[in-house]
């Protein structure tokens, strides 16, 4: 069992002048994806072979300097030993930017010595500040910027996982050390999740035996402080309103991955977000509270076999499983959405990290198209790392031997029009030249969120009272 040690005494603060990410509006509501009339439509066609893979949990990060690799410590049989999921833990991306994207921290290599580097992103160039402190930081270690311009390094030693902000101090770095989490236990695996919106908290997960704990481990009044707590073994995490209320997590339990969402202001209260089928593997992958775009990764239209798909939350179309998104022998990672599409969530780009047996490309896709635009990594691109501007340009931070720190911007492709979007065949999936595509529905249902939590509603059918309908 995880618990909290306070932090040292002392230890000064640097504060940026830089205002916080936007917190107005929150998701007001959510959904869970049901089967409303006992039929799951199914996109595939062809080989089952085909389905979209989560990135290999024991993966590498790269660092676009010298090459090196950063491997995430929260891999391999530690993960199996609390049984979490196969693929619940990805690797980490190669930097991670806050959430206004103001900043961004990565751990780079100065010959065969890992320290943080803080990017700042919001200036008429990108510029990099190394923040190195008295001693190496080992492979694994993480980093996270702040909106105020401090990075959360978060360091594991024996029974306990430390927390400390780093910033710049002239020629040195500053060190503000925040406590621990003590876990004697090597059974439970801890990390911390995606930036909070708001960019002034930082949480983590860690996954024990039999449930999982949600930690605040930067910003609170007293170190880390513990904030709800999950029956299961939890991974994924997404925040799904701009206030860093509702935290949706993939829980593994009973065999199954079903995504939940956490109420954080109302003591972890929990409720159930994504549920296709009772017996299929559901995960949420990404979300944009502006337009309520939702990306899903389920085996519910392929039994066994992943497939990457799209939903509306608080809607009650259909959540579709693109056959344009079907990789054979590829990994396909959304890492971005287009935010600022309110009313058309189906005109979001989302930006795709593409894996293969020819190395790592780009994907360009919107849901009301029928094919990925496919384009080719910048250099040195610091993989699974990139941001939407609300006018369609992705940017892409990179770092090579001649560029210490730079950021390449890709615009969209243009939106296809409605007739090529809704009409016709589907065109070009992920590999060379192109690959097919037909959208076929998995029924999507709205929930209330009166009180803010889920009332059950009518279990759903298993698979043995499911019909699948396939093409003709």
């Amino acid at each position: 069992m995880a618990s909290a040690a306070a932090p040292a005494s002392g230890g000064p603060r640097e504060r940026a002048s830089r205002g916080t990410a936007d917190r107005a509006g929150g998701a007001g509501g959510w959904v869970r994806v049901g089967n409303l009339g006992g039929h799951v439509h199914d996109g595939a066609v062809g080989d089952a072979g085909g389905q979209v893979r989560d990135r290999d949990r024991g993966g590498q990060v790269r660092d676009g300097d010298a090459g090196g690799q950063v491997r995430d410590g929260t891999g391999g049989t530690d993960v199996e030993a609390v049984g979490v999921d196969e693929g619940a833990w990805a690797a980490r991306p190669g930097c991670v930017i806050a959430a206004d994207g103001t900043y961004a921290a990565r751990l780079a290599l100065d010959g065969a010595s890992w320290y943080p580097e803080r990017w700042t992103l919001d200036g008429p160039e990108p510029y990099a500040v190394p923040l190195p402190v008295n001693q190496p930081e080992e492979p694994g270690t993480e980093v996270q910027p702040l909106t105020d311009g401090r990075v959360l390094i978060h360091r594991v030693v024996p029974g306990r996982h430390t927390f400390s902000l780093l910033y710049p101090t002239g020629p040195g770095t500053g060190e503000l050390p925040l406590g621990a989490v003590e876990c004697p236990g090597s059974d439970t695996r801890l990390r911390l999740l995606p930036p909070a919106p708001g960019g002034e908290r930082a949480y983590a997960l860690a996954v024990g035996r039999g449930s999982t704990t949600v930690w605040l481990v930067a910003g609170g009044a007293f170190g880390p402080e513990h904030v709800a707590e999950v029956p299961g073994h939890c991974s994924g995490g997404v925040w799904l309103d701009r206030t860093g209320r509702l935290l949706a997590l993939d829980r593994f339990q009973d065999g199954r991955t079903k995504t939940v969402v956490v109420d954080l202001e109302r003591g972890g209260e929990m409720s159930p977000l994504l549920q296709i089928t009772e017996r299929s593997n559901d995960r949420l992958l990404l979300a944009d509270a502006d337009s309520g775009l939702l990306l899903i990764r389920s085996d519910a239209p392929s039994p066994g076999h992943d497939r990457l798909g799209w939903g509306v939350l608080g809607s009650t179309l259909p959540v579709r499983f693109p056959d344009c998104l079907r990789a054979p022998e590829h990994t396909v990672t959304p890492f971005a959405i287009q935010p600022g599409q309110v009313l058309t969530p189906e005109t979001c780009a989302v930006a795709l990290r593409i894996d293969g047996p020819a190395g790592t490309w780009l994907g360009i896709w919107r849901p009301a198209e029928r094919h990925v635009h496919q384009l080719p990594a910048p250099a040195g691109w610091l993989a699974g790392t990139g941001l939407w501007t609300r006018e369609g340009v992705l940017q892409l931070p990179y770092a090579t031997g001649a560029v210490r720190c730079g950021v390449a911007r890709v615009g969209a492709p243009a939106a296809a029009g409605e007739g090529e979007a809704e009409g016709g065949p589907d065109r070009d999936a992920v590999q060379a030249p192109d690959p097919p595509l037909v959208a076929r529905p998995v029924p999507l249902q709205q929930a209330p969120l009166k009180g803010r939590v889920v009332r059950p509603v009518a279990p759903v059918p298993s698979p043995a009272d499911t019909s699948v309908v396939t093409a003709g």
